[in-house]
């Protein structure tokens, strides 16, 4: 039985093409960042567009199925679980960062544009 618990499931456009780097045994990670775009009126009655950036990161043979098929301005539905990571840097600073680490992938309709 599939677990509901943390499951991410989003439809958007890939931002860029993804960044691949290979590693030793043939181990494959990919990033890259899909847009969600929404619209709502405003009390003005104004056609108001939000945009959500989300950063996705795919490893071993879903990383392979990215660079395959994620190309900027593609439209793509993906599954994951989303993660969150904090480091504080050498001169102190704190940072935090949260990415959807994908289990699924498909890609679908038309290349934007």
């Amino acid at each position: 039985m599939t677990t509901l618990n943390n499951t991410v499931q989003l439809i958007g456009r890939a931002g860029l093409d993804p960044e691949i780097k290979n590693f030793e045994n043939n181990r494959k990670r990919a990033r890259f960042s899909i847009a969600i775009t929404n619209y709502y009126y405003n009390q003005n009655g104004e056609r108001v567009e939000n945009t959500q950036w989300h950063q996705l990161i795919a490893w071993g043979k879903t990383a392979e199925v990215v660079e395959k098929i994620v190309k900027k301005g593609r439209q793509l539905a993906v599954t994951g679980t989303l993660t969150n990571q904090s480091w504080q840097d050498q001169a102190g600073s704190k940072h935090q960062k949260t990415e959807i680490v994908l289990n699924m992938i498909q890609a679908f309709g038309k290349m934007a544009g």
